[in-house]
């Protein structure tokens, strides 16, 4: 019986150090891969549409689009060659973001984000209308 608690121990001791290694080697990956939070924070606050994909990332945009395929909603991709990168449409996505909207892609209607300010709105609106490689004029 002692036996098999020692082998239990070991067994969990070895998954506890596994599990450890495995979170400081993600750890490790995400600040290369986005930087730490101070860098992050400020080259995100001189770019736009890097601050507006941290919103569509932190809102629940994927829940019907993505940046490459349609889900529910069209992707961002199509979304960005369907509409100019300019003032005009930045405004008007900034505003269906908030309002919601159908009949445009279909209709299934897009469902309003009451809570997201318009200032906010028009950085997503920016970084979808980025993603097909155009700049705004």
């Amino acid at each position: 019986m002692k036996k098999i608690y020692s082998i239990i121990s070991i067994i969990s001791i070895v998954c506890f150090v596994i599990s450890c290694g495995s979170k400081k080697e993600s750890t490790e990956a995400a600040k290369e891969d986005y930087g730490t939070p101070q860098e992050e924070t400020t080259a995100t606050k001189s770019d736009p549409i890097a601050q507006g994909e941290m919103l569509v990332k932190a809102n629940d945009c994927k829940t019907c689009h993505d940046a490459n395929k349609k889900i529910i909603g069209p992707s961002h991709t199509d979304v960005a060659k369907k509409y100019e990168f300019n003032d005009a449409n930045v405004k008007m996505l900034a505003e269906k973001i908030i309002k919601g909207g159908s009949g445009v892609w279909g209709q299934v209607a897009m469902s309003p984000h009451p809570n997201v300010s318009e200032s906010d709105a028009e950085l997503m609106a920016k970084y979808v209308l980025s993603l097909d490689g155009e700049k705004e004029h």
